[in-house]
């Protein structure tokens, strides 16, 4: 490293961000950024430590610990101390294909197994990384760079989410026809319809890097359902000579409790879809928490966006319930590092709605029990009741209710944030493929073949719901197996 005392010298600091009461009146993203020099300080507290864990990418007690694309981390680290952001930008796209996107809105598990992270705060490699590629696109560096010659196959690719545009870039790079079906009205997946625009703006990020793929060769067919009426599986099969199927884990959980027909209870992912779609068309076909008490039922990532999303309305009030216990401020005896450190995180919606109400909007170890409604069948309130967590005579944890502790908390609007079971069945039904005990399509990680020839599996359809950055991993992992297939050989990292 060319700075060996530089983490014990310089401290952690991040980028600040926007005012939370600022920026709740915008749909802009919200962080903004350091200077060259202060990004050269950060980089100059990784460690060189010879055992970087943070890129890894390996599973701890079923948690990303490290960067599952391997990214490299303390090289451009280094290079970025050293000022030399170009050579930074190169290594950083060796591995990830878009890392505008994780340095967005990965949690960042490299960070929780950083070598320093064991007795100061970690290295700050998320924003130096985002500010490494953003460096890239405004400096030019970043522009179109389609393969010198063609194979005279043709990939389909079903599905436009993380998992699915890697794939595509990994496969139009080795000089296949690429061609990925999106049944939305827009590519990006989750990307563009399931994060909100204040994390990931759609236009100038998501669309930017779309934009340059169709420039590489890469084609777009979107409002295009696959296995419908209109592109029939077996249209597919015959007219491309491998299928990649990255269609994501959609299925929600649902909570059916009493009451759950009401008007006004919707699935996180119906809430924040229709307000981004409303944002880019310019109208105002969406679920509006205005002048409404939201409860959100979920304490994840997809929750905090709604917070955040119902805040931007101009909601009544937003409570998010969370039916685990308050994580603890420091790393827990059982959660050792390089572990993901299971540890209390405030992030951007909570951080908006203490500033805004007074307090955390979150509350723990809570779970809805029914939801009431008025005579014309809207939601009026949500039932709730605290619970404690026990084994049972099988040696599970369940939750249990505390009698006494029951609530009636009023609501407007209640979003269901409580995940995904997995893939939708009906495409997966029609190919005849294969399927594990939890729904997801079989095929093994690293090899991604399903019981089809020629059709591949990544992503969140075979592994179930995960992390962005590992739907990266497997869309490349795929992308190498489909061209093994194809020609025989593969240089496809």
């Amino acid at each position: 490293m060319g700075k060996p005392t530089g983490f014990m010298e310089f401290q952690r600091e991040l980028p600040a961000d926007r005012a939370p009461l600022e920026r709740i009146k915008d749909w802009n993203e919200f962080h903004l950024h350091m200077s060259e020099k202060d990004l050269q300080t950060q980089g100059a507290r990784c460690m060189d430590c010879g055992i970087p864990f943070c890129h890894t990418g390996t599973l701890l007690s079923g948690m990303a610990s490290g960067c599952p694309i391997n990214n490299l981390i303390p090289e451009w680290n280094d290079l970025v101390y050293r000022n030399l952001w170009r050579q930074a930008l190169d290594r950083l796209h060796k591995t990830n294909n878009f890392p505008e996107f994780t340095g967005r809105v990965c949690p960042a598990p490299c960070e929780g197994s950083c070598t320093l992270g064991i007795i100061d705060p970690a290295v700050t490699i998320k924003n130096i990384e985002v500010s490494i590629v953003d460096r890239g696109w405004d400096e030019g560096w970043i522009v179109p760079n389609p393969p010198e010659k063609r194979t005279g196959k043709k990939v389909a690719v079903v599905g436009s989410g993380p998992a699915g545009l890697s794939a595509a870039a990994q496969l139009n790079k080795a000089g296949h026809t690429v061609t990925v079906f999106e049944r939305a009205d827009k590519p990006g997946g989750l990307l563009m319809y399931g994060i909100p625009n204040m994390k990931l703006d759609k236009k100038n990020v998501v669309l930017r890097r779309i934009r340059q793929m169709e420039d590489e060769g890469v084609i777009f067919r979107c409002s295009t359902y696959v296995g419908g009426p209109g592109l029939p599986v077996e249209k597919l099969k015959g007219e491309f000579d491998a299928i990649v199927l990255t269609t994501g884990a959609t299925l929600p959980r649902d909570l059916p409790i009493e009451g759950r027909q009401l008007k006004g209870i919707h699935f996180a992912m119906e809430f924040l879809g229709a307000n981004t779609r409303a944002l880019l068309n310019g109208t105002n076909d969406y679920i509006s928490a205005k002048g409404k008490d939201v409860i959100i039922i979920g304490g994840g990532d997809t929750g905090t966006d709604c917070v955040g999303t119902s805040i931007r309305h101009g909601c009544n009030s937003a409570t998010q319930l969370e039916i685990m216990p308050k994580p603890p401020l420091e790393r827990a005896a059982n959660n050792p590092w390089p572990e993901w450190p299971k540890t209390l995180k405030v992030d951007y919606g909570q951080e908006e709605a203490a500033a805004l109400y007074g307090d955390d909007p979150r509350v723990y170890l809570t779970t809805a029990t029914r939801f009431e409604g008025d005579a014309d069948g809207n939601v009026t309130a949500v039932h709730t009741v605290e619970v404690e967590w026990t084994k049972n005579d099988k040696g599970m944890f369940i939750p249990q209710n505390v009698p006494g502790t029951e609530k009636v908390r009023p609501a407007g609007l209640v979003l269901l944030a409580m995940g995904f079971l997995g893939p939708e069945q009906p495409l997966l039904e029609s190919l005849g493929l294969e399927r594990d005990p939890r729904s997801n399509i079989k095929a093994d990680h690293g090899k991604y073949t399903t019981n089809i020839p020629g059709v591949f599996a990544a992503g969140d359809c075979r592994r179930g719901q995960s992390l962005v950055v590992w739907a990266f991993n497997e869309g490349r992992g795929a992308a190498r197996e489909c061209d093994r297939y194809l020609m025989g050989t593969t240089e496809l990292p």
